[in-house]
């Protein structure tokens, strides 16, 4: 059984940092952790599509190839709060994980609640994966939810919100997601002293929006003390695609793009027979759009790494291409942080 929902709850470089030392940079907004970069099938270095976003208590695991858990366990990062699962799309090399993670978390970590969202044919072929999982018709017991995606808010919470974005790549409803931070008003702490506003408390209040009441009896309001609304953090993932055009908008000013290089330029005709891009285009892509930081992955085994890098570097120098395990925090307007989470 499927069902439709949305959840409510009320051009700068990456600097590597020391995965010894997590604590070395502040809270990210966004973090975006890759657990499998391959495109079709897995090589030694690569694993089959998956990824991981992490705001806050939320944790959002986009696709899931096989041997995701495995990925997920050498990051550390461990099972707890994964309960969301986007799907890209319906083919095997991004969903055939999930029978067996779905086994491990219903079987060996109690699993209580598994929403998994994608569109009708992905939610199909997953729908055969929990049968055989879980036996047939057993899936609404499991704790496992298929809901059926589309196109639109999918997920918002105080601070941020998730949209589902509609993609070309071969067959029907396929997805990208938009992570985006809410605007924020900022607080303008010269207004404030010039308001005789001390530190401490009502401050704080102040640039959470709550009226208070100063130690003279005057009532500041908070628009008093707040600025103009500034845009929050974007980060945009797209998945397999065949065409960028429909994307430019959507991904424009993203401070973190992440989207596939399945081919090199000289193999484009390759790519649109298979429904994919090249590393020129995905460049292109973040070139026009205006992006931050470029990461590429759904990289096929017949290039190295180096050379899907040096193709897109040459149109849009601030790229890079993800490996394994490797993790990049998104802040607004500051630059996107890596490390690698490799633990095993």
């Amino acid at each position: 059984m499927t069902r439709r929902i949305i959840w409510s709850l009320c051009a700068l470089p990456v600097n590597w940092e020391d995965s010894g030392n997590p604590a070395a940079c502040e809270e990210p907004v966004f973090e975006l952790v890759f657990l499998g970069t391959s495109a079709s099938a897995p090589s030694v270095q690569r694993g089959l599509s998956s990824a991981l976003v992490m705001v806050n208590e939320h944790r959002f695991m986009i696709d899931c190839g096989e041997g995701t858990q495995r990925q997920l366990l050498r990051t550390g990062l461990g099972f707890r709060r994964l309960d969301k699962i986007l799907l890209t799309h319906g083919h095997l090399d991004h969903i055939l994980g999930l029978g067996g993670l779905a086994s491990t978390l219903g079987r060996w970590e109690a699993l209580e609640e598994l929403n998994i969202f994608g569109g009708g044919m992905a939610l199909a072929r997953v729908q055969m994966l929990m049968d055989v999982v879980f036996g047939p018709g057993q899936t609404p017991n499991s704790g496992v939810t298929l809901n059926l995606m589309e196109a639109g808010l999918l997920f918002e919470d105080k601070q941020f919100t998730l949209t589902a974005v509609p993609v070309q790549h071969r067959g029907p409803d396929c997805f990208a997601f938009l992570f985006e931070e809410k605007e924020r008003r900022p607080f303008l702490p010269e207004v404030a002293e010039a308001l005789g506003i001390p530190h401490g408390p009502v401050r704080r209040d102040l640039a959470l929006g709550i009226p208070a009441t100063l130690p003279d009896g005057r009532v500041v309001q908070p628009e008093e003390v707040l600025g103009e609304p500034q845009r929050g953090a974007r980060l945009f993932f797209a998945g397999d695609v065949s065409h960028t055009g429909p994307l430019h908008k959507v991904a424009e000013g993203a401070d973190l793009l992440a989207v596939e290089a399945t081919y090199l330029d000289a193999d484009k005709q390759l790519a649109k027979q298979h429904g994919h891009i090249t590393a020129t285009a995905a460049a292109r892509l973040a070139r026009n759009a205006g992006v931050r930081q470029l990461v590429l992955h759904h990289v096929s085994r017949r290039y190295t790494t180096q050379q899907v890098l040096e193709e897109a570097q040459a149109i849009f120098p601030d790229t890079i291409v993800a490996s394994d395990l490797d993790s990049f925090a998104v802040r607004k307007d500051k630059p996107v942080t890596a490390r690698n989470l490799r633990q095993r």
